[in-house]
Protein backbone atom coordinates (compact mmCIF):
# COMPACT_ATOMS: atom_id res chain seq x y z
CA UNK A 1 0.00 0.00 0.00
CA UNK A 2 1.28 3.52 -0.86
CA UNK A 3 2.75 5.06 2.35
CA UNK A 4 0.96 7.95 1.79
CA UNK A 5 -2.86 6.74 1.42
CA UNK A 6 -1.46 4.33 4.41
CA UNK A 7 -0.87 7.32 6.39
CA UNK A 8 -4.46 9.21 5.61
CA UNK A 9 -6.30 6.55 6.67
CA UNK A 10 -4.82 5.63 10.06
CA UNK A 11 -5.57 9.05 10.21
CA UNK A 12 -8.84 8.84 9.81
CA UNK A 13 -8.84 6.00 12.02
CA UNK A 14 -7.63 8.03 14.68
CA UNK A 15 -9.85 10.66 14.33
CA UNK A 16 -12.84 8.69 13.57
CA UNK A 17 -12.05 6.80 17.26
CA UNK A 18 -11.38 9.87 18.98
CA UNK A 19 -15.04 11.13 17.99
CA UNK A 20 -16.66 7.96 18.99
CA UNK A 21 -15.07 8.02 22.26
CA UNK A 22 -16.32 11.89 23.02
CA UNK A 23 -19.20 10.61 21.70
CA UNK A 24 -19.51 7.76 24.09
CA UNK A 25 -18.66 10.02 27.21
CA UNK A 26 -21.78 12.31 26.37
CA UNK A 27 -23.61 8.40 26.51
CA UNK A 28 -22.08 7.78 29.67
CA UNK A 29 -22.94 10.61 31.34
CA UNK A 30 -26.62 10.78 29.99
CA UNK A 31 -26.19 7.23 31.81
CA UNK A 32 -24.50 8.68 34.95
CA UNK A 33 -26.84 11.77 35.10
CA UNK A 34 -30.18 11.61 33.06
CA UNK A 35 -30.70 15.45 33.20
CA UNK A 36 -27.36 16.06 31.48
CA UNK A 37 -29.29 15.41 28.40
CA UNK A 38 -32.09 18.01 28.84
CA UNK A 39 -29.17 21.02 28.10
CA UNK A 40 -30.47 24.43 30.04
CA UNK A 41 -33.10 21.95 31.91
CA UNK A 42 -29.94 20.08 33.69
CA UNK A 43 -29.00 20.51 37.16
CA UNK A 44 -26.52 21.80 38.33
CA UNK A 45 -23.58 19.39 39.29
CA UNK A 46 -23.44 20.49 43.45
CA UNK A 47 -20.77 17.82 44.25
CA UNK A 48 -18.13 20.10 43.07
CA UNK A 49 -14.78 18.07 44.45
CA UNK A 50 -12.33 19.36 41.79
CA UNK A 51 -9.39 20.87 43.39
CA UNK A 52 -7.42 24.57 42.57
CA UNK A 53 -4.17 24.72 41.40
CA UNK A 54 -2.27 26.34 43.71
CA UNK A 55 -1.00 30.01 42.86
CA UNK A 56 2.59 30.96 41.75
CA UNK A 57 4.45 31.69 44.37
CA UNK A 58 3.67 35.24 46.59
CA UNK A 59 0.19 35.36 44.56
CA UNK A 60 -2.94 35.74 46.56
CA UNK A 61 -6.59 36.11 45.00
CA UNK A 62 -7.52 39.54 46.08
CA UNK A 63 -10.52 40.08 43.45
CA UNK A 64 -13.32 38.33 41.74
CA UNK A 65 -15.91 39.01 38.72
CA UNK A 66 -18.71 36.53 38.37
CA UNK A 67 -21.73 36.15 35.71
CA UNK A 68 -24.11 33.20 36.84
CA UNK A 69 -27.51 31.31 36.35
CA UNK A 70 -30.25 31.67 38.33
CA UNK A 71 -30.95 28.41 40.66
CA UNK A 72 -32.99 25.65 39.37
CA UNK A 73 -36.47 27.23 38.38
CA UNK A 74 -39.84 26.23 37.45
CA UNK A 75 -40.52 25.67 33.71
CA UNK A 76 -40.57 29.89 32.61
CA UNK A 77 -44.29 29.22 30.69
CA UNK A 78 -46.96 26.14 30.09
CA UNK A 79 -46.76 25.75 26.54
CA UNK A 80 -43.45 23.42 26.46
CA UNK A 81 -46.12 21.10 28.92
CA UNK A 82 -48.80 21.89 27.22
CA UNK A 83 -47.69 20.29 24.22
CA UNK A 84 -47.50 17.07 25.14
CA UNK A 85 -50.23 17.16 27.84
CA UNK A 86 -53.29 18.46 25.29
CA UNK A 87 -52.02 15.66 22.84
CA UNK A 88 -52.57 13.08 26.03
CA UNK A 89 -55.92 14.60 26.94
CA UNK A 90 -57.17 14.34 23.31
CA UNK A 91 -56.03 10.65 22.95
CA UNK A 92 -58.02 10.27 26.37
CA UNK A 93 -61.08 11.62 25.03
CA UNK A 94 -61.25 9.44 22.30
CA UNK A 95 -60.10 5.82 24.53
CA UNK A 96 -57.07 4.97 22.77
CA UNK A 97 -54.71 5.28 25.55
CA UNK A 98 -53.16 1.79 26.62
CA UNK A 99 -53.11 1.29 30.57
CA UNK A 100 -49.87 2.66 30.41
CA UNK A 101 -50.70 5.71 28.27
CA UNK A 102 -53.25 6.21 31.46
CA UNK A 103 -50.61 6.12 34.18
CA UNK A 104 -48.52 8.81 32.00
CA UNK A 105 -50.98 11.25 31.91
CA UNK A 106 -52.12 10.57 35.79
CA UNK A 107 -48.27 11.85 36.21
CA UNK A 108 -48.46 14.87 33.60
CA UNK A 109 -51.69 15.64 35.85
CA UNK A 110 -49.94 16.07 38.88
CA UNK A 111 -47.37 17.92 36.85
CA UNK A 112 -49.20 20.22 35.65
CA UNK A 113 -51.35 21.31 38.91
CA UNK A 114 -47.85 21.41 40.71
CA UNK A 115 -46.65 24.02 38.28
CA UNK A 116 -49.50 26.30 37.77
CA UNK A 117 -48.52 29.34 38.76
CA UNK A 118 -44.93 28.73 39.49
CA UNK A 119 -43.91 29.41 35.76
CA UNK A 120 -40.65 30.21 36.32
CA UNK A 121 -39.92 30.69 40.11
CA UNK A 122 -37.00 29.38 41.46
CA UNK A 123 -37.18 26.24 43.58
CA UNK A 124 -36.20 25.09 46.91
CA UNK A 125 -33.36 22.96 44.99
CA UNK A 126 -32.65 26.39 43.04
CA UNK A 127 -32.03 28.16 46.54
CA UNK A 128 -29.92 25.53 47.98
CA UNK A 129 -27.61 25.44 44.89
CA UNK A 130 -27.00 29.40 45.49
CA UNK A 131 -26.32 29.03 48.55
CA UNK A 132 -23.86 26.16 48.10
CA UNK A 133 -22.01 28.30 45.36
CA UNK A 134 -21.86 30.88 48.27
CA UNK A 135 -20.67 29.07 50.58
CA UNK A 136 -18.02 27.20 48.64
CA UNK A 137 -16.93 30.89 46.98
CA UNK A 138 -16.34 32.59 50.32
CA UNK A 139 -14.61 29.09 52.31
CA UNK A 140 -12.31 28.77 48.93
CA UNK A 141 -11.03 32.50 48.75
CA UNK A 142 -10.85 33.64 52.21
CA UNK A 143 -8.24 36.08 51.08
CA UNK A 144 -11.49 37.90 48.79
CA UNK A 145 -14.37 37.30 51.11
CA UNK A 146 -13.04 38.81 54.43
CA UNK A 147 -14.24 40.98 57.45
CA UNK A 148 -14.92 44.22 55.91
CA UNK A 149 -14.75 43.02 52.30
CA UNK A 150 -16.74 45.20 49.71
CA UNK A 151 -19.20 42.36 48.02
CA UNK A 152 -21.31 44.13 44.87
CA UNK A 153 -24.09 41.91 43.91
CA UNK A 154 -26.03 43.00 40.48
CA UNK A 155 -29.28 41.34 39.38
CA UNK A 156 -31.10 41.46 36.26
CA UNK A 157 -34.72 42.31 36.99
CA UNK A 158 -36.02 38.75 36.96
CA UNK A 159 -37.44 37.46 40.25
CA UNK A 160 -35.62 34.26 40.13
CA UNK A 161 -32.38 36.01 39.50
CA UNK A 162 -32.98 38.69 42.50
CA UNK A 163 -33.61 35.24 44.71
CA UNK A 164 -30.72 33.76 43.68
CA UNK A 165 -28.96 37.18 44.31
CA UNK A 166 -30.34 36.77 47.91
CA UNK A 167 -29.65 33.28 48.75
CA UNK A 168 -25.96 33.20 47.54
CA UNK A 169 -25.23 36.76 49.27
CA UNK A 170 -27.08 35.39 52.76
CA UNK A 171 -25.05 32.07 52.83
CA UNK A 172 -21.69 34.23 52.34
CA UNK A 173 -23.17 36.00 55.49
CA UNK A 174 -23.08 32.99 56.89
CA UNK A 175 -19.01 32.50 56.73
CA UNK A 176 -17.83 36.19 57.16
CA UNK A 177 -20.98 37.85 59.12
CA UNK A 178 -18.47 41.12 58.41
CA UNK A 179 -18.48 41.13 54.49
CA UNK A 180 -20.39 45.03 53.33
CA UNK A 181 -22.96 43.15 50.35
CA UNK A 182 -25.33 45.33 48.34
CA UNK A 183 -27.75 43.78 46.11
CA UNK A 184 -29.20 45.75 43.32
CA UNK A 185 -31.85 44.86 40.38
CA UNK A 186 -32.40 47.73 37.80
CA UNK A 187 -33.32 48.06 34.58
CA UNK A 188 -30.39 50.69 34.15
CA UNK A 189 -28.03 47.89 34.02
CA UNK A 190 -30.29 45.38 31.49
CA UNK A 191 -28.03 46.90 28.81
CA UNK A 192 -25.10 44.82 29.68
CA UNK A 193 -26.72 42.08 32.25
CA UNK A 194 -29.21 41.22 29.99
CA UNK A 195 -28.83 42.37 26.41
CA UNK A 196 -30.61 40.23 23.79
CA UNK A 197 -29.35 42.27 20.41
CA UNK A 198 -32.24 41.45 18.48
CA UNK A 199 -30.84 41.54 15.20
CA UNK A 200 -28.37 38.78 15.56
CA UNK A 201 -30.77 37.13 17.31
CA UNK A 202 -33.09 37.51 14.51
CA UNK A 203 -30.69 36.30 11.99
CA UNK A 204 -29.39 33.01 13.60
CA UNK A 205 -31.54 31.21 11.70
CA UNK A 206 -30.40 31.60 8.12
CA UNK A 207 -31.74 29.44 5.03
CA UNK A 208 -28.29 27.62 5.30
CA UNK A 209 -28.17 26.76 8.84
CA UNK A 210 -32.53 25.96 8.62
CA UNK A 211 -31.26 23.14 6.06
CA UNK A 212 -27.88 21.36 8.16
CA UNK A 213 -30.27 21.77 11.09
CA UNK A 214 -33.45 19.52 9.26
CA UNK A 215 -30.66 16.99 7.74
CA UNK A 216 -28.61 16.73 11.08
CA UNK A 217 -32.23 15.76 12.98
CA UNK A 218 -33.71 14.02 10.61
CA UNK A 219 -32.75 10.58 12.05
CA UNK A 220 -32.94 12.04 15.52
CA UNK A 221 -36.52 12.87 15.89
CA UNK A 222 -39.79 10.51 16.98
CA UNK A 223 -40.09 7.43 18.91
CA UNK A 224 -41.75 4.44 17.82
CA UNK A 225 -41.64 2.64 20.72
CA UNK A 226 -42.91 5.14 22.75
CA UNK A 227 -46.00 5.73 20.19
CA UNK A 228 -46.35 2.16 20.85
CA UNK A 229 -46.28 2.11 24.58
CA UNK A 230 -49.11 4.78 24.99
CA UNK A 231 -51.48 4.39 22.85
CA UNK A 232 -53.51 2.03 21.38
CA UNK A 233 -53.42 2.30 18.36
CA UNK A 234 -50.39 4.38 17.45
CA UNK A 235 -51.57 5.04 13.34
CA UNK A 236 -54.93 6.59 14.59
CA UNK A 237 -52.92 8.44 17.18
CA UNK A 238 -50.65 9.75 14.87
CA UNK A 239 -53.64 11.81 12.82
CA UNK A 240 -53.52 14.09 15.79
CA UNK A 241 -50.06 13.47 17.94
CA UNK A 242 -47.01 14.96 16.51
CA UNK A 243 -44.84 11.95 17.08
CA UNK A 244 -41.80 14.12 17.30
CA UNK A 245 -42.92 16.86 19.20
CA UNK A 246 -44.98 14.29 21.37
CA UNK A 247 -41.38 12.28 22.19
CA UNK A 248 -39.69 15.36 22.60
CA UNK A 249 -41.75 17.69 25.08
CA UNK A 250 -42.75 14.51 27.11
CA UNK A 251 -38.78 13.20 27.55
CA UNK A 252 -38.36 17.36 28.46
CA UNK A 253 -41.28 17.12 31.22
CA UNK A 254 -39.84 14.36 32.81
CA UNK A 255 -36.38 15.60 33.61
CA UNK A 256 -37.45 19.02 34.29
CA UNK A 257 -38.94 17.47 37.19
CA UNK A 258 -35.52 17.00 38.83
CA UNK A 259 -35.03 20.54 39.22
CA UNK A 260 -37.98 21.19 41.20
CA UNK A 261 -38.35 19.84 45.35
CA UNK A 262 -42.09 19.56 45.60
CA UNK A 263 -43.83 16.49 44.65
CA UNK A 264 -40.45 15.25 42.58
CA UNK A 265 -42.13 13.31 40.13
CA UNK A 266 -39.66 11.49 38.06
CA UNK A 267 -41.44 8.43 36.66
CA UNK A 268 -42.01 9.90 33.29
CA UNK A 269 -38.20 9.17 33.03
CA UNK A 270 -38.79 5.65 32.48
CA UNK A 271 -40.17 5.69 29.31
CA UNK A 272 -36.91 6.70 27.58
CA UNK A 273 -33.87 4.92 27.50
CA UNK A 274 -30.43 6.19 27.02
CA UNK A 275 -30.33 6.49 23.31
CA UNK A 276 -33.39 8.23 23.62
CA UNK A 277 -32.18 11.02 25.92
CA UNK A 278 -28.69 10.81 23.65
CA UNK A 279 -30.38 11.55 20.47
CA UNK A 280 -32.70 14.86 21.89
CA UNK A 281 -29.15 15.81 23.58
CA UNK A 282 -27.58 16.09 20.24
CA UNK A 283 -31.12 17.77 19.00
CA UNK A 284 -30.76 20.46 21.31
CA UNK A 285 -26.87 20.83 21.43
CA UNK A 286 -26.76 21.51 17.56
CA UNK A 287 -30.02 24.12 18.25
CA UNK A 288 -27.92 25.96 20.81
CA UNK A 289 -25.46 26.28 18.94
CA UNK A 290 -26.91 28.12 16.04
CA UNK A 291 -28.44 30.15 18.51
CA UNK A 292 -25.45 30.98 20.67
CA UNK A 293 -22.07 29.76 19.08
CA UNK A 294 -20.23 30.60 16.57
CA UNK A 295 -21.56 28.78 13.56
CA UNK A 296 -20.15 29.75 10.19
CA UNK A 297 -24.02 28.73 8.96
CA UNK A 298 -24.61 32.20 10.07
CA UNK A 299 -21.59 34.18 10.12
CA UNK A 300 -20.35 33.22 13.17
CA UNK A 301 -21.16 36.29 15.23
CA UNK A 302 -23.80 35.26 17.52
CA UNK A 303 -21.35 35.22 21.08
CA UNK A 304 -20.99 38.83 20.09
CA UNK A 305 -24.42 39.52 21.55
CA UNK A 306 -22.65 39.84 25.06
CA UNK A 307 -20.55 41.97 23.44
CA UNK A 308 -21.74 44.92 26.25
CA UNK A 309 -21.24 42.31 29.27
CA UNK A 310 -17.33 41.35 28.23
CA UNK A 311 -16.78 45.29 27.67
CA UNK A 312 -18.16 46.55 31.34
CA UNK A 313 -16.48 43.32 33.19
CA UNK A 314 -13.05 44.50 31.48
CA UNK A 315 -13.50 48.20 32.16
CA UNK A 316 -14.42 46.83 36.44
CA UNK A 317 -11.61 45.07 36.71
CA UNK A 318 -9.03 47.55 34.98
CA UNK A 319 -10.96 50.02 37.94
CA UNK A 320 -10.83 47.14 40.53
CA UNK A 321 -7.44 46.21 40.14
CA UNK A 322 -6.16 49.95 40.82
CA UNK A 323 -8.28 49.50 44.41
CA UNK A 324 -5.82 48.06 47.14
CA UNK A 325 -9.11 45.58 48.22
CA UNK A 326 -11.57 45.61 45.81
CA UNK A 327 -13.45 42.72 47.12
CA UNK A 328 -15.74 41.25 44.72
CA UNK A 329 -18.37 41.89 41.80
CA UNK A 330 -21.15 39.05 41.38
CA UNK A 331 -23.64 39.39 38.97
CA UNK A 332 -26.70 36.98 38.14
CA UNK A 333 -28.84 36.21 34.90
CA UNK A 334 -29.49 33.72 32.90
CA UNK A 335 -28.04 31.04 30.38
CA UNK A 336 -28.86 33.12 27.44
CA UNK A 337 -26.27 35.06 28.41
CA UNK A 338 -23.43 33.22 29.85
CA UNK A 339 -23.71 30.29 27.13
CA UNK A 340 -22.66 33.08 24.39
CA UNK A 341 -20.19 35.24 26.96
CA UNK A 342 -18.36 31.72 27.34
CA UNK A 343 -18.31 31.38 23.03
CA UNK A 344 -17.43 34.82 22.98
CA UNK A 345 -14.41 34.77 25.42
CA UNK A 346 -13.56 30.91 24.00
CA UNK A 347 -13.74 29.46 27.16
CA UNK A 348 -12.84 25.52 27.14
CA UNK A 349 -12.61 25.62 23.37
CA UNK A 350 -16.49 26.56 23.09
CA UNK A 351 -15.35 29.46 20.54
CA UNK A 352 -14.99 26.91 17.95
CA UNK A 353 -16.33 27.91 14.53
CA UNK A 354 -17.51 25.32 12.09
CA UNK A 355 -20.49 24.94 9.37
CA UNK A 356 -20.97 21.32 9.94
CA UNK A 357 -22.95 19.96 12.98
CA UNK A 358 -21.97 16.74 13.20
CA UNK A 359 -18.49 18.24 14.47
CA UNK A 360 -19.64 19.54 17.52
CA UNK A 361 -19.49 16.56 20.16
CA UNK A 362 -15.87 15.44 18.77
CA UNK A 363 -14.70 18.59 19.66
CA UNK A 364 -16.09 18.98 23.44
CA UNK A 365 -19.02 21.70 22.28
CA UNK A 366 -21.41 20.31 24.52
CA UNK A 367 -23.93 23.33 26.03
CA UNK A 368 -24.95 21.00 29.12
CA UNK A 369 -21.33 21.61 30.38
CA UNK A 370 -22.08 25.01 30.41
CA UNK A 371 -25.01 26.04 31.65
CA UNK A 372 -26.96 23.80 34.01
CA UNK A 373 -29.58 25.60 36.32
CA UNK A 374 -27.14 27.46 38.43
CA UNK A 375 -23.94 27.79 35.95
CA UNK A 376 -21.56 30.22 36.68
CA UNK A 377 -18.45 31.78 34.95
CA UNK A 378 -15.71 33.00 37.67
CA UNK A 379 -12.58 34.99 37.16
CA UNK A 380 -9.95 35.01 40.19
CA UNK A 381 -8.07 37.61 40.31
CA UNK A 382 -4.20 37.57 41.71
CA UNK A 383 -1.68 39.28 42.93
CA UNK A 384 1.49 39.36 45.73
CA UNK A 385 0.29 43.41 46.77
CA UNK A 386 -1.26 46.40 45.59
CA UNK A 387 1.65 47.65 43.41
CA UNK A 388 2.13 44.42 41.99
CA UNK A 389 1.44 45.32 37.92
CA UNK A 390 1.90 41.47 36.91
CA UNK A 391 -2.01 40.65 38.06
CA UNK A 392 -2.97 36.87 37.31
CA UNK A 393 -6.34 35.68 36.16
CA UNK A 394 -7.99 32.02 36.13
CA UNK A 395 -10.96 31.32 34.96
CA UNK A 396 -13.65 28.90 36.78
CA UNK A 397 -15.87 27.30 34.68
CA UNK A 398 -19.06 25.93 37.25
CA UNK A 399 -16.33 26.11 40.01
CA UNK A 400 -13.54 23.86 37.43
CA UNK A 401 -10.60 25.37 36.48
CA UNK A 402 -11.29 26.54 32.81
CA UNK A 403 -8.37 26.85 29.59
CA UNK A 404 -8.55 30.49 27.84
CA UNK A 405 -7.23 30.56 24.13
CA UNK A 406 -4.27 32.66 24.99
CA UNK A 407 -0.78 31.35 25.39
CA UNK A 408 0.79 31.06 29.17
CA UNK A 409 3.54 30.17 31.44
CA UNK A 410 1.31 29.52 34.71
CA UNK A 411 -1.59 27.59 33.66
CA UNK A 412 -4.27 27.49 34.76
CA UNK A 413 -3.30 31.13 35.57
CA UNK A 414 -2.83 33.84 32.74
CA UNK A 415 -1.64 37.27 32.95
CA UNK A 416 -4.32 39.40 33.03
CA UNK A 417 -2.38 41.71 30.28
CA UNK A 418 -2.12 39.17 27.67
CA UNK A 419 -6.15 38.00 28.32
CA UNK A 420 -7.33 41.71 28.60
CA UNK A 421 -5.84 42.18 24.92
CA UNK A 422 -7.14 38.83 23.86
CA UNK A 423 -10.68 40.26 24.23
CA UNK A 424 -10.06 43.31 22.90
CA UNK A 425 -8.94 42.47 20.17
CA UNK A 426 -11.79 40.46 19.68
CA UNK A 427 -14.14 42.87 20.13
CA UNK A 428 -12.37 45.08 18.05
CA UNK A 429 -13.02 42.68 15.16
CA UNK A 430 -16.67 42.94 15.54
CA UNK A 431 -18.07 44.50 12.58
CA UNK A 432 -22.00 45.38 13.55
Amino acid sequence: MNTKIKYTLLLILAVSSCRLSVAQSVIDLIKQRPSYASCNYDVYPDSITAKLTPAPAGKKPFYISHYGRHGSRYISNRSGFDTPYFMMLHADSLDELTPTGQQVLRHMNNIMRNTEGRWGELTGYGKQQMQNIGRRMAERFPEVFHPGANVTCISTVVPRCIESMGSLAMEMLQVCPQLHITMQASKRTQWYMNYQDKKLRNSYMTPEAQKALDAYTATRMGNTRLMELIFKNPDIAEEFVNQEDFSYYLMKMGLFQLNTNFNRNTNLIGLFNTNDLYRMWQVDNAYWYLQHGACKLNGGNQPYTQRHLLKKMIADADSCIKLPDPGAQLRFGHETVLLPLVCLIGVNGFDFSTDNLDELEGHGWWCSSVFPMASNLQFIFYRSNPKDKDVLVKVLLNEVEATLPISTDCAPYYHWSDFRQYCLNKLAAYKQ
